[in-house]
């Protein structure tokens, strides 16, 4: 088998992440259409990450935010996304790079996608060999936060954090992964 030089893993992961990136730009316009929502996993120690000391502390590799019930101030750049949450009754701003997320799902539909984050941050300083790619590993169950647009004025709501954990893994069991390593050519 050949050399892959034109990096077809990396370019199918950045077009998926465009399909992440559309989907929070129509939301942060028009909010959640029907029973949408959003379980997004990202690593909080990559390039670009904004969260508070708090949150990072107590999610020092991967973190899984909810948007759904109680999320603000949703904003969609080329490069990254911004939306207010509460934890635990306080306040929080984040910042995460469409580059440092793990993992998308949307159990409305059943829909989810996986990104090898590490691998792909790695694709342009490791050299190329004629390996398999490692196959994707579980997301972990979700951290605590939910969210729903709120309106002007109003507090963000109290999340319980055991109560969406157990959501998001019921509603995770019956989800299909999509995998870029199912679209390979095996030789």
């Amino acid at each position: 088998m050949g050399q892959d030089l034109i990096r077809y893993d990396v370019l199918a992961q950045e077009a998926l992440r465009g399909v992440i990136r559309k989907v929070l730009s129509e939301v942060a316009k028009t909010g959640l259409p029907g029973e949408h929502h959003f379980f997004i996993t990202f690593l909080t120690s990559a390039p670009g990450v904004r969260i508070s000391s708090r949150l990072r502390e107590k999610y020092p590799e991967l973190m899984t935010i909810v948007i759904q019930h109680q999320f603000w101030d949703l904003q969609v750049t080329e490069a990254n996304f911004e939306v207010g949450l509460s934890f635990s009754d306080i306040p929080e701003r984040l910042l995460v790079p469409f580059a440092a997320i793990r993992g998308f799902y949307d159990p409305a539909v059943n829909f989810e996608l996986e990104f090898d984050v590490q691998s792909a941050t790695a694709a342009n300083s490791q050299p190329d060999t004629d390996e398999p790619a490692p196959a994707p590993t579980p997301l972990p169950k979700p951290a605590s936060s939910s969210g729903r647009k709120a309106g002007k004025g109003k507090e963000p709501a109290k999340v319980d954090g055991e109560e969406a954990d157990e959501v998001a893994e019921a509603e995770r069991k019956d989800a299909e992964v999509v995998s870029l390593d199912a679209f390979r050519k095996k030789t």
